[in-house]
């Protein structure tokens, strides 16, 4: 793939994640089920509480995820998070409650509209412990090693380089820290009538990688302990984004750690 080609890739998600952004809406478009989005039953099919949907600012849960990564990052009191895409801040806004006043969350997304949105979310609520940085998430503005936990929600899998990604991960993370990411992963090659289509590629379906992909890529910039767990009980979740993905994708929990 050519950097033309990544660059109009990002300039569509872009342009559409913008428009979720203004008119606080969702990733679904209006042929696909979105009854259950921005609200605690879909909240709760990705693994979070009420209370968790309740104590976060209004209009913060957008329904983008495709899981939680905040169950499997293990925040401790004092870390310092990064937030890959972090869109209307949900996830920032729950691992700044963990990581206390001692600790800091940083959101980063590419998309100006977002970061507003969010930034406009965190002063109102007063967190003082949270900040979010317009960028890339393949080119981060976080210093080097500075970083004790790398999270993202459903947003790896849009990036047109991946690899890019996980590297630049790694680089931000201290010695010892770790990535803790819920995504969208294929489980069978996903075919050209899909993984060509823009609104498959900004739904999170026509970008996903394989597994073995994702284990390698992530080995390759460094990390080891590398765990891509698929969640078969994500079926319902993928089948209610309609047109047939539920063939070819599933959530998966992919964890990994930078070696000290």
């Amino acid at each position: 793939m050519s950097i033309s080609d990544k660059d109009a890739l990002r300039e569509q998600v872009r342009s559409r994640y913008g428009g979720i952004a203004r008119q606080d809406g969702s990733c679904c478009d209006g042929d696909c089920d979105s009854r259950g989005r921005n609200t605690i039953v879909y909240a709760a099919k990705l693994g979070y509480s009420p209370g968790d949907v309740a104590e976060v600012p209004e209009g913060s849960d957008m329904g983008l995820g495709c899981g939680n990564p905040q169950a499997i990052a293990e925040l401790k009191k004092g870390e310092t998070v990064v937030d890959l895409g972090s869109g209307g801040g949900l996830d920032c806004f729950l691992a700044a409650r963990q990581v206390g006043v001692d600790g800091a969350v940083i959101g980063v997304d590419m998309t100006p509209d977002m970061v507003t949105k969010a930034r406009r979310a965190a002063r109102e609520a007063g967190y003082v412990n949270v900040e979010f940085r317009l960028g890339e998430i393949e080119h981060l503005p976080v210093a080097d090693a500075s970083v004790d936990v790398i999270i993202s929600n459903c947003v790896i899998n849009l990036s047109p380089d991946k690899a890019a990604v996980f590297s630049d991960a790694y680089r931000i993370l201290r010695p010892g820290g770790r990535l803790a990411v819920s995504d969208v992963v294929a489980i069978r090659p996903i075919p050209e009538r899909i993984a060509g289509d823009e609104a498959a590629f900004c739904g999170c379906v026509g970008g996903a990688a394989r597994v073995s992909e994702i284990e390698q890529m992530l080995r390759d910039a460094g990390f080891t302990r590398v765990r891509v767990e698929v969640r078969e009980d994500s079926v319902e979740i993928v089948r209610g984004w309609g047109h047939g993905y539920d063939e070819y994708v599933r959530s998966a929990v992919i964890t990994a750690v930078k070696p000290v």
